[in-house]
């Protein structure tokens, strides 16, 4: 039998690394970078050879199942979606609509199949009930975007390629290979920026794998952040570094920015994040008189209690320095699918309407993540009584996941499409498991619109379909014509994937239509096995700009009312019960939870303590290795815990995905790991007040010695 060699793109992060995949009939022989691929360049991390473990998992479930007791019994998919059907248009009928929710997990952005099709289920439940992980990470870039510049996915990101002068708040790209920023291979990136005479800064409260190569790393307090933003923002004008070069003309409302950030002085951002006056100065006035900068902020800024209001910041420094569509700034990125412009569909909005409970605003018609649980459990019309789960495990991502495990345990009727057992799909009713992803072709819908250079590639499947097994597209089609059928009303289904893509492709910018050379279509990409290269970031944000007034505006009420909240918050005194803040930690063979069960990526060390500074330690008389009790409001956890300089003084990391010896879980590797789900601290009333995101970083903990 021959061997083969396929091409594609690692899926398991958002780095979207280019693997060639060798093969022997129905053996995979090897993973390895594509040297080929004009995003990755050759490289991969460990993710990209765990693809093997993943495909070949035991644990993986391949065929549809229903809990009967306490056991599960192998069923059909007729079956399956004829029972779910009855079940869900008899208790609609009941309890209207709304007693049903859908929850989309992580993974969906990384498997096309569901971002194509997860509309044809949610039409057929017509429910308003609607949650995803975009609450859990995410959502402060969505509604900046959409405020500033008029859609949400209008999301700038840093020209890395090109910049001379980097600042990042929050984030640990050598770890996470970017997030919300496509940038594989990002170590080699960031050294080019120093080897052609610029600098990377890099402020965060823990001294990162990306801050240890920094030029220079400030630590900061967990959560104040948007002082010291501010602060730099207040420098600027006060020393006549605002220059916002060719976008003067097109910004709205800058003249009010002045006295907006007056009141954040340099000695104010000290008092509250730590960084002396002198530090936070400098930095500020290296980035305006860098010839080019970008400044970036990810899981530190946008998952804290003013994560909003840090992105709107972070844009703000990138737009009075000249930065904002600029080469070697900050630039939309020209996608070939997903290419956003002028009268595009689903621009977002914001607080149409409000959670039955805690009346947080609806973003993109979802609620946040943070009030799924008493969606659940608090009575009255409209409680949310049955639950879908697309590809995500809440019960570990979601704040409070505890109380998420007791709300789940209640529900009349839970379906998961998932291809694991784990903390959250055990709860189910019917489990639905679509192929794994060397079985189905893939375009990187999501992450090509957010890379930092303009690439496109179309995954074609590594090995045939199994018989009788479905792509999750095809679930989500046949769910909703289910449901559909049985409630009687109309609801069509889609084509497939590829045909979609096929469709933006040929109608993009790249495309035969709009005059492009490259005349993208699916047809040339197939022709094409590493991808298209489509060239470096192109500054074209005015030509694009969706506001209605086609102007930048710098402001909305949000901003305004939580610049008023920050600083009101400075003359608060601070609770001591909980002295010390936990913030998560990120590594890269472990992105999530459904990471830990393959022996590729969880060999070795453990990766699931507790760092901490030794004189926090040394205050609590407890010793480095021993096992600590971390409590919160909401719960506590056991531990071990390091002892480690690279913390912050007050600041403890413990990582998020782990904690998976519930009763229950079917995942062999996993459940044989340590560890405890930090989120069974994290607190789901700890949260943005503006957009209700999850703030799982900052939050009020105690640590002591476990009795």
């Amino acid at each position: 039998m021959s061997q083969q060699a396929h091409y594609r793109a690692c899926h398991l992060c958002e780095a979207i690394c280019g693997v060639e995949i060798i093969t022997e009939g129905p053996q995979i022989i090897s993973i390895k970078g594509d040297l080929k691929d004009p995003l990755s360049r050759g490289h991969i991390c460990p993710k990209a050879i765990a693809l093997q473990d993943l495909h070949e998992d035991p644990d993986r479930i391949r065929t549809p199942k229903k809990r009967v007791g306490d056991e599960w019994q192998d069923i059909s998919w007729t079956q399956a979606f004829e029972e779910i059907a009855e079940r869900v248009a008899h208790l609609q009928l009941e309890k209207g609509n709304n007693a049903v929710a859908v929850y989309a997990g992580n993974p969906n952005v990384h498997n096309y199949g569901n971002l194509t099709h997860g509309r044809v289920l949610r039409k057929a439940l017509a429910t308003r009930n609607n949650f995803s992980a975009t609450s859990l990470d995410q959502l402060p870039h969505h509604v900046m975007a959409l405020q500033m510049f008029g859609h949400q996915f209008m999301v700038p990101v840093a020209d890395i390629d090109r910049t001379q002068f980097m600042l990042i708040f929050g984030a640990n790209p050598i770890a996470s290979n970017g997030s919300m920023m496509t940038v594989p291979d990002v170590k080699k990136r960031l050294k080019s920026i120093q080897q052609r005479g610029g600098e990377f800064v890099v402020i965060d409260p823990r001294r990162s794998e990306t801050a240890e190569l920094a030029d220079q790393h400030a630590f900061i307090k967990p959560g104040t952040d948007a002082y010291v933003l501010l602060a730099m923002i207040r420098l600027l004008f006060e020393e006549g570094l605002v220059d916002t070069g060719n976008l003067t003309q097109e910004l709205e409302g800058l003249h009010l920015i002045e006295a907006l950030v007056a009141p954040f002085t340099l000695s104010l951002a000290e008092a509250q994040s730590g960084i002396s006056e002198a530090v936070i100065a400098d930095i500020a006035r290296r980035f305006a008189n860098a010839d080019s900068a970008a400044c970036y902020g990810r899981m530190g800024v946008s998952v804290q209690a003013y994560g909003t209001l840090c992105q709107w910041a972070i844009q703000i420094l990138n737009i009075l320095t000249g930065n904002l569509d600029a080469e070697g700034g900050v630039i939309v990125p020209n996608s070939a699918v997903g290419y956003v412009q002028p009268g595009e569909p689903s621009p977002g909005h914001l607080g149409r309407f409000h959670s039955r409970v805690s009346q947080l605003p609806e973003f993109g018609g979802e609620f946040p993540s943070t009030v799924l649980a008493e969606e659940i459990l608090t009575t009255g019309e409209d409680q949310v009584k049955a639950l879908f789960t697309l590809a995500g495990n809440p019960v570990l991502s979601a704040p409070n996941g505890r109380r998420l495990d007791e709300a789940f345990a209640q529900l009349d009727l839970m379906v998961s499409i998932d291809i694991y057992i784990n903390e959250t799909t055990r709860h189910a009713d019917y489990i639905l498991p679509p192929t794994g992803p060397l079985e189905h072709d893939h375009y990187d819908y999501a992450f090509l619109r957010l890379a930092v250079h303009n690439t496109a590639r179309f995954n074609e499947p590594v090995f045939p379909k199994p018989e009788g097994a479905l792509h999750d597209w095809e679930i989500l089609n046949g769910l909703g014509n289910a449901i559909s059928t049985k409630k009687n009303i109309r609801n069509s289904t889609l084509p497939p994937p590829d045909m979609l893509m096929d469709m933006a492709l040929q109608s993009g910018p790249y495309s035969k239509k709009a005059g492009h050379p490259a005349e993208l279509s699916l047809a040339v990409l197939k022709a094409n096995p590493h991808g298209v290269d489509l060239g470096p970031l192109q500054p074209a944000l005015m030509s694009r700009i969706c506001t209605q007034d086609k102007k930048i505006h710098l402001l909305a009420p949000l901003v305004e009312s939580e610049v008023s909240r920050l600083f009101a918050q400075a003359s608060e005194s601070a609770v001591q019960r909980f002295p010390l803040s936990l913030i998560g930690r990120r590594h890269v063979r472990s992105n999530n939870s459904w990471m830990h069960n393959y022996h590729r990526l969880v060999k070795g060390k453990p990766r699931w303590q507790c760092l901490m500074h030794p004189d926090d330690l040394a205050a609590r008389g407890i010793d480095c290795g021993q096992k600590v009790k971390i409590s919160s409001r909401v719960g506590e956890i056991e531990l071990e815990v390091q002892s480690s300089d690279e913390m912050m003084p007050g600041v403890i990391s413990v990582p998020h995905g782990w904690g998976h010896q519930r009763k229950g879980v079917v995942m062999s590797i996993a459940s044989k790991q340590g560890g405890q789900s930090v989120n069974d601290l994290t607190d789901d009333e700890y949260y943005d007040q503006s957009t209700g995101n999850s703030a799982l970083n900052g939050v009020p903990v105690e640590v002591s010695a476990a009795v």
